[in-house]
């Protein structure tokens, strides 16, 4: 059997999350076993300030975590968040084993539900970077982000509540009210949960009647497959 390593802890809630559900995949088609599953748990509040101020050093922390988790015996390895993954080729350059990215996963799906224009919701990070942009671009997908300050809204929201485990009503609702403005005022026609503590948050499927793309979701279910040595659409 495969063995699968987590760079977790960006953030811990996010990080049980997945352990969760690619249990529950898991035992969906193979009831009474388990995957073999290591986890690195980092600091997400310096993974947050190295990708703010020093993009170099956050390569160099994220490899040193893949490099102990194929030490420990990890056959290849996901990154169980999606801000990291704006350096995810530089790390991928300097890992023993293969990744398994958030990015690619979600992009093929908003590929196969014949989705082309998707707004992007995550921390600062992952809505000014071009990490999604540019992979669904290769499929013809445009992805939009809000505007000033409904972006210094989520991202506020995301690092002083979603990553602190703090999922209030209030918050919820204003994420809803966003995509409506989205889908209204940018034609949007999906919304993609760029940060593993967004499903926490929203977790229904359909928002403001476009598709949610649950970002955690595809990349365990990208996870299992690997594991299963078969692709996701398997």
């Amino acid at each position: 059997m495969a063995i699968v390593g987590i760079v977790g802890g960006l953030g811990p809630e996010s990080t049980i999350d997945y352990y969760r559900r690619i249990l529950a995949a898991w035992e969906q088609d193979a009831a009474g076993s388990a995957p073999s599953i290591v986890i690195d748990s980092l600091d997400v509040t310096k993974a947050l300030r190295l990708v703010a101020t020093e993009r170099p050093a956050l390569i160099d922390y994220l490899a040193a975590s893949v490099h102990r988790l194929a030490g420990a015996g990890a056959d290849f390895v996901a990154i169980a968040a999606n801000t990291p993954h704006t350096v995810f080729d530089e790390v991928q350059a300097l890992s023993p084993v293969p990744l398994v990215s958030i990015v690619e996963s979600c992009a093929d799906e908003a590929q196969r539900r014949g989705l082309g224009r998707l707004a992007l919701l995550g921390t600062r990070f992952t809505m000014d970077g071009l990490f999604y942009k540019n992979v669904c671009a290769r499929r013809g997908i445009t992805v939009v982000s809000p505007r000033e300050p409904d972006r210094a809204w989520v991202h506020d929201r995301y690092v002083n509540e979603l990553l602190r485990g703090a999922f209030r009503d209030e918050t919820r609702d204003g994420f809803l009210a966003l995509v409506d403005r989205l889908r209204d005022e940018e034609g949007v026609d999906g919304v993609i949960l760029g940060g593993t503590e967004l499903p926490l948050l929203v977790s229904t499927p359909i928002i403001s009647g476009i598709p949610a793309l649950d970002t955690t979701a595809l990349h365990v279910a990208a996870i299992v497959a690997r594991l299963r040595g078969r692709s996701p659409a398997d």
